[in-house]
């Protein structure tokens, strides 16, 4: 029997594509991964990474961060257990580390786990894809095949976002991810592929997009929403946009 490896990061849905290679990597290494997460995520993420063991969790109560999948984990016989977390109000040792002022979210993530920084964007390698269900996406959005895509995504679980669409040539045709359209996020990886200028809000979409080096060949734009410690490293070229709408108040990064 394999030694089984248990993760704690219950949400939100960038977070868990961000740590998706973590997992891999011990996968690599023969551990079994236990993973507890809300339930709302579990079916997007077990179609994603079928290797993993999700236990789904109820949003109910405080618990759920950490007590309850630690509980799990304990249960599923896991030697070993890491926290994910870069902070918990339940717990303040975490921010207590050296690195908390000076390190990012997603960089604490990997040294928390002991696994080298850069496999955050080995994702491709973890995640599996159904060709169907992207192309019937493809076939439900019904893109004119004569015009280039411009992609947007504007809105996460607690944020909109507008922006001076100025940026975007008129003769772009304009696919905006929402709900509703397909149940899992992968789905749009066609039509991601396709598309010739991104635009995305600080989320899981924009996760994706760097952590596949989906920014080469493409305008790609990011718009952020958080403290710059609670924004991801983006590895990719970007130009970010400035949430005050103007476009021409951006600076480009490059990996």
């Amino acid at each position: 029997m394999n030694r089984r490896l248990g993760i704690i990061q219950s949400r939100g849905l960038g977070d868990l594509f961000i740590a998706l290679p973590i997992a891999g990597y011990y996968r690599d290494q023969a551990y079994d991964i236990h993973w507890p997460i809300a339930e709302e995520f579990v079916p997007t993420m077990q179609k994603t990474a079928p290797w993993i063991r999700f236990h789904p969790l109820r949003v109910d109560h405080t618990r759920y961060f950490y007590d309850t999948p630690k509980q799990i984990l304990e249960e599923q016989g896991c030697e070993d257990i890491i926290c994910l977390y870069q902070a918990l109000s339940s717990m303040p040792e975490l921010t207590d580390r050296p690195e908390f002022q000076i390190t990012k979210f997603d960089q604490i993530k990997y040294s928390e786990a002991g696994v080298p920084f850069l496999n955050k964007w080995l994702l491709k390698d973890y995640i599996t894809r159904s060709a169907e269900d992207e192309q019937s996406l493809v076939d439900k959005l019904n893109p004119d095949p004569n015009r280039p895509i411009a992609l947007l995504h504007l809105e996460g679980s607690d944020f909109r976002a507008e922006f001076d669409r100025a940026c975007i040539p008129q003769e772009y045709q304009i696919i905006e991810v929402k709900p509703g359209y397909t149940p899992n996020i992968t789905d749009w990886l066609a039509v991601i592929e396709r598309a010739e200028i991104i635009v995305c809000i600080d989320s899981v979409i924009a996760n994706i997009v760097d952590q596949m080096l989906l920014t080469e060949n493409r305008d790609c734009y990011f718009i952020p929403r958080s403290h710059i410690q609670l924004t991801p490293v983006l590895g990719g070229q970007w130009h970010y946009l400035d949430p005050g709408l103007d476009t021409r108040k951006r600076i480009t990064i490059f990996r």
